[in-house]
């Protein structure tokens, strides 16, 4: 059985990657970072979503040994040029203040009408094994964004995205609709031929 390490120390999202492997039929072995404990976090230095999952997936396969994955993510407002993008756990200036890059993000929007509230949440997720082989794909979410803050559950920019098609936020979907819908369980779908074809 191959060993996949995924390059996160967030057991959700381990977690859902497992249960995505598992319905495609794949037998692996998944594990979060975390299971290395002695190799550092990767600084994410990238430009886009897809450099920084490969700079991450890369760098693991390598101090590992094994095949890796990682994803990058965030919210890409129509009406801000695609900003906050990969700043997007970064917006206020303190990474993962996920109460004050919402606050900010909405402070900027404060003006801006209904029609122009477009956005779309972004996932890179890429695979790379230690030999530099690499595959990266690309899911999002589309939706527009609320005025106010609504429901308790997801993180980060949740609770403002209403998804196109629903009248609820990511934040108040249960985790299987979110899941079902969302660009980071898109991504790794999407990835699961890459990890087929390269792992066997």
């Amino acid at each position: 059985m191959h060993r996949l390490i995924l390059a996160t120390r967030n057991a959700n999202k381990v977690t859902e990657l497992r249960a995505i492997l598992a319905d495609a039929g794949l037998d692996v072995e998944l594990v979060g970072a975390d299971a290395y404990p002695e190799i550092p976090d990767v600084k994410e230095t990238g430009v886009t979503f897809a450099e920084n999952a490969l700079l991450k997936a890369h760098a693991l396969a390598r101090a590992t040994g094994h095949p890796a994955v990682a994803d990058d993510s965030g919210l890409c407002v129509d009406v801000l040029g695609g900003a906050p993008g990969i700043f997007s756990a970064r917006w206020s200036g303190t990474h993962g203040d996920d109460q004050a890059n919402l606050d900010l993000l909405l402070a900027q929007l404060a003006d801006i009408a209904d029609a122009h509230r477009t956005a779309h949440f972004a996932c890179a997720a890429a695979l790379a094994l230690p030999d530099g082989t690499e595959r990266v794909v690309e899911g999002r979410l589309e939706g527009t964004l609320r005025h106010t803050p609504a429901g308790s559950g997801g993180f980060g920019y949740d609770p403002i995205l209403q998804p196109l098609g629903d009248s609820r936020t990511c934040a108040e979907l249960t985790p299987e609709e979110k899941n079902a819908i969302s660009h980071r369980g898109k991504a790794f779908r999407g990835l699961v031929p890459g990890v087929r074809e390269l792992l066997g």
